[in-house]
């Protein structure tokens, strides 16, 4: 038997990790729960340079540190000189006007830019109101181009408008006379943004109490609460001016109802009040047309209707806070947003109806309330042949729909994962136009065509030779 010559207490060691990755997480969260300045052993976090580099970018920093109340900041800081982020206010042609801080001058400064060709590949426009990305900035001649677009609050189609938080529909009392047909057409597209909108009827000076009176009676029986205004007397200035502060307004309406005007008007009252701050901040502007007044331009009088005065759209600031978009005219809005299914809620008679009856309802859920069995909806309201007329149209829209693009359609757009986790949008190809050939398909197509031509040769040879 040995003997043992001496004796060592072992110290009680908690259980180890037996694999050395799992010992390294074991030290890496002991150090964490209880750090001690005087060990010699720490933990440093890896630092991404882009992470890093990112982080900075998202400080908050004013786009227009010298802008009137109401003018939004900036969240974002350009990377280097050469890019800059900005509002885009106003389209023309395949060009928009950008504002931008410029690193210069602290200024802001108007660029001429054009929208990059991936943008237009993927579907992606850029509309007025838009927070877009600029690079390849040219300080000097003011040009740029447009690389990004920022994630929209809201928009509206018809007319391409962005980031919009309230819609308001102006028609006139007069030169042109309202049109029911195309006052419920704009209705209609205003109640299918899901945006709050308000009716505006304009130029009342030139009709009377009584005509004003019984508009005011018809459109309370449609479910709309309409706002009496002139551009002449100035009635109802004040209360649209309340309405539009600090909120981004888009006039939507036909031609010649006076939007041109209207913009002109609040405008100029509202730099009358703020004469002293609107010159400082129009100094900051290089290169803008952005506070010229809008044209205006006179109704036809062999048709009675308004001309195309307004060519593009734009975004115009107000002092009191919020932007103004004057918008051009169009008679026909294309309600390419409304369903069939949805048609029945854009019309507030349909609402009104639907929510007396209650608890009973239609029979069907898909009830298009075209005095189907067991339809609550009758027809005694005066625009119900209205919606018949645009149900049909959308009907017709959808079935061609249907008819030329299936059920199941492909997007046109792909994402995958770039830097940092961000996902990058880039046009999915059409496989029979852009897939790439093998070379072994092009080897074989090449030995086949050889073989086809000495197959025809060896045939012409044996002719001759049989003659």
């Amino acid at each position: 038997m040995p003997i043992i010559s001496s004796i060592s207490l072992l110290r009680h060691h908690p259980l180890l990790p037996a694999s050395p990755s799992a010992l390294l997480r074991c030290l890496v969260s002991s150090a964490r729960e209880n750090p001690n300045p005087n060990s010699s052993f720490s933990v440093r976090p890896h630092i991404d340079k882009n992470v890093q580099k990112a982080k900075e970018s998202l400080k908050s920093l004013s786009l227009f540190p010298s802008s009137p109340r109401g003018f939004e900041s900036d969240p974002y800081r350009p990377l280097d000189p050469s890019h800059a982020v900005g509002l885009v206010y106003a389209a023309q042609a395949n060009f928009m006007r950008v504002i931008v801080q410029n690193p210069v001058d602290s200024g802001g400064t108007e660029l001429l830019c054009v929208v990059r060709a991936v943008l237009k590949k993927i579907g992606r426009r850029v509309f007025v109101g838009d927070r877009v990305l600029v690079g390849s900035v040219d300080w000097t001649d003011r040009r740029g181009m447009i690389e990004n677009v920022f994630e929209r609050g809201s928009v509206v189609r018809d007319p391409p408008v962005a980031n919009v938080d309230h819609l308001m529909v102006l028609f006139s009392m007069d030169r042109p006379k309202p049109e029911v047909s195309t006052m419920t057409r704009f209705l209609v597209e205003a109640e299918s943004t899901g945006i709050p909108f308000s009716l505006v009827m304009n130029k009342s000076e030139l009709v009377g109490e009584e005509m004003l009176t019984s508009w005011k009676t018809r459109l309370h029986a449609w479910g709309y609460d309409p706002l009496f205004c002139s551009v002449e007397s100035k009635k109802g200035l004040a209360a649209l001016e309340c309405i539009m502060k600090d909120q981004t307004t888009v006039l939507m309406g036909p031609s010649g109802v006076g939007k041109s005007s209207l913009i002109n008007v609040l405008r100029s009252s509202q730099r009358d009040s703020r004469e002293e701050e609107w010159e400082k901040w129009l100094e900051t502007i290089n290169g803008t047309r952005w506070f010229h007044d809008q044209r205006v331009g006179k109704v036809s009088k062999r048709s009675g209707r308004g001309k195309h005065t307004t060519r593009d759209v734009s975004l115009l600031p107000l002092t009191r806070g919020g932007y103004l978009a004057d918008t051009p005219g169009f008679n026909q809005p294309s309600l390419l947003n409304v369903m069939k299914k949805s048609l029945a809620q854009a019309f507030p008679e349909i609402r009104q109806m639907l929510m007396a009856a209650q608890p009973e309802k239609c029979l069907f859920n898909n009830c298009l309330h075209l005095g189907e069995q067991g339809c609550i909806i009758k027809g005694d309201w005066e625009r119900y042949p209205y919606y018949l007329q645009m149900l049909d149209e959308i009907k017709i829209r959808e079935e061609i729909q249907l008819r030329t693009l299936g059920t199941k359609r492909e997007s046109s757009v792909r994402y995958k994962m770039g830097e940092m986790g961000v996902k990058q949008a880039e046009p999915r190809l059409e496989p029979k136009k852009h897939r790439r050939q093998s070379r072994k398909r092009i080897n074989q197509s090449l030995l086949e065509s050889m073989d086809y031509d000495l197959n025809e040769v060896s045939d012409l040879d044996i002719e001759e030779g049989f003659y």
